[in-house]
């Protein structure tokens, strides 16, 4: 089925994907359309470069900044003065919920359909420990919950399509999640409503064991101080039947089903220390009972030099993800596009927030990209949509964090260098 995909792939973009040594590249290589496809076989043996420490100087956003995006489309401002915005979410009634992270608290933006920017900014919930993820329950028209991903807990409010405020005050339904180290927690919930999945990244960078692992554990588990972490776990809607669904995830930091499925997707930042440009972040559909490979292994079978035969028994069972992300990138949000403003080949495919890098010599991240799907299924490319966060080799002035789209099919983005909300709308041409 390869060649099929990579045929759709040419006659929708115009060129073919950057593959090899040429799908990597920096800020200065990004632009809308330009596609990029890293597959195992390409990526560079460990250490090729020495690891840099280059953290971002976040600057102020220029006066004369402008995005790029592909023609036919426009980004505007949407909303700003957002103290560290973070995870979107869309309610069904068409307000958009935001995690306003900085502040603790979770906003309400509500505008008419088309509109340029909100009409209503409101606070719904506030006191709030690291407010990260946001999901609706009952999936569906008539949620009654909304549910709020602490960084130590999961807490739900009391409501009723066209609230503004919470009803009622925070029940908490998740008592208990790992703190330190990765504090980002997003959640989802499976199209039926049963399950609750909850992303807990990992407390450290590569995993320092003691012992062997404790018996019991699911396949590629880790234990001492990760025990519970670079994992997806799930809960019923009350918080009970804790199950891991998934491990070796290093940090999911955002979560997504896919309408098509109704599979959980996650995108995850890898382990840092191997090279400016390994290994690579990823997007993936999550498999039950699936190992990714934290912190033995990366990228399928690839084991991790700096834990040299630590794990041979797991040699082979760790799942290639779907769709790999250049090295760095730090993919933090991701939403599946199901609206009809966008042209009819958008449909079905998912677009993916990238914070940003700081430990690579050239940067890279700071977009938005599209990741790109056929028959459902992702094909492993992925093109950039979204870009010119970056103001110099130096400086950048804004960081994406948050993607949704709205419920007239723009998309909105939240960046957290200059807490702000850019919406992305087509204008004009050929659907």
């Amino acid at each position: 089925m390869l060649l099929p995909l990579f045929a759709l792939l040419l006659s929708a973009a115009g060129d073919p994907p950057r593959t090899g040594p040429a799908a990597f590249g920096d800020w200065h290589d990004d632009a809308p359309g330009v596609l990029r496809q890293i597959t195992p076989d390409a990526l560079p043996t460990p250490y090729a470069t020495t690891s840099a420490a280059r953290g971002p100087s976040v600057t102020a956003r220029p006066a004369n900044a402008g995005l790029r995006v592909p023609p036919g489309f426009a980004a505007t401002l949407f909303a700003a003065g957002l103290n560290m915005p973070r995870v979107l979410r869309v309610a069904p009634n068409g307000d958009v919920f935001l995690a306003e992270t900085g502040a603790g608290r979770i906003r309400v933006l509500r505008s008419p359909a088309g509109a340029a920017h909100p009409g209503t900014n409101t606070v719904f919930a506030s006191g709030l420990n690291l407010p990260y993820g946001i999901a609706f329950w009952p999936p569906g028209p008539a949620p009654r919950y909304v549910y709020v991903a602490e960084t130590n807990r999961v807490v739900r409010y009391p409501y009723q399509s066209g609230d503004l405020q919470a009803a009622g005050s925070a029940q908490v339904v998740v008592r208990s999640l790992p703190e330190g180290g990765h504090w980002t927690r997003d959640l989802a919930f499976a199209p039926d409503g049963q399950r609750l999945f909850v992303s807990v990244g990992s407390a450290s960078n590569l995993a320092a064991l003691r012992g062997p692992p404790p018996a019991g554990l699911p396949i590629g588990a880790a234990w001492d101080e990760e025990t519970g972490r670079a994992d997806v776990v799930s809960f019923d809607p009350e918080g009970q039947d804790r199950q891991i669904l998934a491990t070796g995830l290093r940090n999911c930091s955002g979560e997504a089903i896919q309408p098509a499925t109704g599979l959980l997707w996650c995108v995850v930042n890898e382990r840092d220390g191997l090279g400016d440009n390994l290994p690579p972040d990823y997007a993936t559909g999550v498999r039950a009972g699936g190992y990714y490979g934290w912190p033995w292994y990366y990228t399928g079978n690839h084991p991790d030099p700096r834990l040299p035969d630590a794990r041979p028994d797991l040699a082979g069972q760790a799942i290639v993800p779907d769709v790999l992300i250049q090295p760095h990138s730090a993919p933090l949000g991701i939403a599946f596009y199901d609206g009809t403003q966008f042209p009819a080949d958008y449909r079905g495919d998912a677009f993916v927030t990238l914070h940003g890098s700081w430990n690579r010599a050239r940067r890279t991240g700071y977009k938005v990209i599209r990741l790109r799907f056929a028959g459902g299924r992702p094909t492993g490319a992925y093109e950039d949509f979204l870009t010119g966060f970056v103001a110099s080799d130096q400086a950048v002035w804004g960081r994406p964090v948050g993607v949704a789209v709205a419920a007239d099919g723009a998309l909105l983005v939240s960046e957290d260098g200059n807490g702000t909300i850019w919406r992305i709308a087509y204008t004009g041409g050929n659907r």
